[in-house]
């Protein structure tokens, strides 16, 4: 065996380990279903946990909302109406407990109904925000606004972009109470909260937010998550510049607390959508996080420090919350208003620093050219171009290999069955004509992390869910929709589901095209004459086919894009030092038949 053939079947046998260990660990999640119109059921029970006003910076112990919650259907209710956003907050405590997404729709089937982010209590799947003021020195847990306080409508109608709301709640006792609510063009609302003291006393309280979601089942089970290995779904949290992840299962079994803090923020992350509380940066603030298990609520919360406010005053506090879809480029203006690190949100994962420049690189190659499938193509290039100079090296070096077969089969033979001899001759060879033989693996290896970081970016940032390309390519976070099986749609009879394992045998054009790919990168050199290496270069391109068939299927446009490009630049860099590749003629060669030797 001859050592470019040698380092050849090492590194695409590395390249092959890798990806199926990635492969069986993390294999393409299922197509989740369309969620039917949510049931609307009774929630027993209905009580949130607030934090209590024990001091500043202290979270003091849990108590419950003694107030009996107003039946969703007869609570008022204040319309939200924005360019991106429609939905409406229940007067019931003033929750921000509906909310949908207008710009992006459930699936890609016509009719198909947009992404619901926040429900309110009663339905299937209560997710929401709400606000309030936990009671401190000489106040009672009556006196304060909770999660089921009646408020009424003080100032606006419908709550929008230049519409802010302002809400109102007097408690009777010499307390006014006020929450002004704005949202911007995105995702981004301001919360304000003010306490006017009419009374006679002095008063101290904490205000806090708080965002609910209700698991289903016993184990406290979130529908419609994706339970993907590479995707974090759960608590997400920056305090003080140290980002913190736990997954809802985990947090079950764990309360997070972040205390005295004066950056940061806290809420829970699913694949392509976050709510998120935002205190003031730069003041103080206490956060925390957990699983109620008898109502199955999970819980994150900030609470500023206590208040106190004398008779005659006003105190006021004010908050964010980001409620919406995960855009990289919404996400950094964010941040660039000073949002502390917003943009590590996004799950770029371990390959971090090439998952960040790959996605900006990518993105800005679409605001050129305006279709994901296209710019994946021109990041290929870009890809291909950097990595240039490591492949000329590595290709002139094959290109010298093969010049040197004569001497090196001359050697062999010298050497006999004296392997050390042999392989001091070799070394003395590489030494002398200047050869790398090590220098063939490092292009397919250099490829193993950005094929990661590429996978990453794909499957994680929104910005390529539902990405068209052309024809049946509609979404470029899904597998290839053609196959064998209707022969790409030209046949009248639907292909088998996403999902079923009659799909990844009856691949799409996609995967087919990335199989003849490897294999004319294989022709670009005769096949090797150890039977056991012809083997492995026979059935290695269609062993990558069938595995990555069920990947998203722009990251197989990737792959193809990178083998043609990588076949181009070989073959040109080979001819260039010398030596032609007989492409065709190692094809033919390939479909002989190899005669049987005769022992006798």
């Amino acid at each position: 065996m001859d050592d470019q053939n040698k380092n050849l079947i090492l590194a695409t046998a590395l390249s092959f380990v890798v990806i199926l260990v990635w492969f069986v660990l993390f294999p393409p999640p299922e197509q989740a279903p369309t969620p039917d119109q949510a049931e609307i059921t009774a929630v027993e029970g209905n009580e949130v946990q607030t934090p209590s006003a024990t001091g500043t910076g202290s979270t003091g112990d849990a108590a419950a909302v003694a107030e009996e919650a107003l039946p969703e259907d007869e609570a008022p209710r204040v319309e939200i109406d924005t360019p991106r956003l429609k939905g409406s907050l229940s007067l019931s405590g003033g929750r921000i407990d509906e909310l949908l997404l207008k710009d992006y729709k459930v699936s890609i089937d016509e009719g198909a109904p947009i992404v619901d982010l926040l429900s309110p209590v009663g339905s299937e799947s209560a997710y929401y925000a709400l606000y309030g003021w936990a009671p401190g020195a000489g106040v009672g847990g009556d006196d304060v606004p909770g999660p089921n306080t009646p408020w009424t409508v003080e100032e606006g109608e419908t709550l929008g972009v230049d519409t802010p709301i302002t809400l109102k709640w007097d408690n009777g006792k010499g307390l006014t109470f006020r929450r002004m609510i704005s949202v911007d063009e995105n995702y981004m609302f301001t919360v304000t909260q003010s306490v006017e003291n009419a009374s006679d006393a002095t008063v101290a309280m904490a205000p806090y937010g708080i965002l609910a979601r209700h698991g289903i089942g016993e184990d406290g089970d979130i529908p419609d998550l994706k339970n993907f290995f590479i995707l974090h779904e759960g608590l997400i949290s920056m305090a003080d510049g140290t980002l913190t992840e736990v997954d809802y299962g985990d947090l079950q079994d764990e309360t997070e607390t972040f205390e005295n803090m004066n950056d940061g923020w806290i809420g829970f992350t699913d694949h392509y959508w976050m709510t998120t509380l935002i205190p003031e940066q730069g003041s103080q603030f206490t956060s925390s996080a957990g699983f109620n298990a008898r109502n199955k609520v999970y819980q994150a919360d900030i609470k500023t420090p206590t208040l106190t406010v004398a008779a005659g005053e006003t105190a006021q506090v004010t908050t964010r919350l980001f409620a919406g879809a995960k855009e990289w480029e919404a996400i950094r203006e964010y941040q660039a208003e000073g949002v502390q690190k917003f943009i590590d949100s996004i799950d770029w994962g371990w390959f971090f620093f090439l998952t960040k420049p790959i996605f900006w690189l990518l993105h800005n190659i679409n605001a050129l050219i305006g279709n994901m499938g296209w710019s994946i193509i021109g990041l290929t290039l870009i890809i291909k171009a950097i990595l240039f100079p490591l492949a000329f090296k590595s290709y002139v070096s094959m290109a010298k290999m093969k010049e040197l077969q004569p001497q090196m089969e001359a050697l062999k033979e010298a050497a006999g069955d004296d392997r050390q001899k042999m392989q001091q001759g070799m070394m003395e060879l590489y030494k002398k004509e200047k050869v790398n033989p090590a220098a063939g693996c490092l292009p397919i290896l250099m490829q193993i992390p950005i094929f990661f970081s590429l996978y990453k970016v794909i499957f994680v940032t929104i910005e390529l869910r539902q990405a068209p390309w052309f024809g049946p390519f509609q979404d470029l976070s899904a597998p290839d929709p053609t196959s064998i099986f209707n022969f790409f749609g030209l046949l009248p009879w639907a292909a088998p589901a996403p999902e079923s394992f009659m799909a990844l045998i009856f691949i799409g054009i996609l995967p087919l095209l990335l199989g003849i790919s490897m294999w004319l990168q294989q022709k670009l050199n005769p096949a090797p004459t150890d039977p056991t290496q012809q083997m492995i270069f026979a059935w290695m391109p269609w062993v990558f086919m069938f595995m990555l068939g069920g990947f998203a299927s722009g990251l197989v446009v990737y792959w193809i894009a990178n083998n043609t490009i990588t076949f181009t630049q070989q073959y040109l860099i080979m001819r260039s030092q010398g030596y032609t590749p007989d492409v065709f003629g190692n094809i033919k060669s390939g479909f002989k038949r190899t005669p049987k030797t005769d022992d006798k």
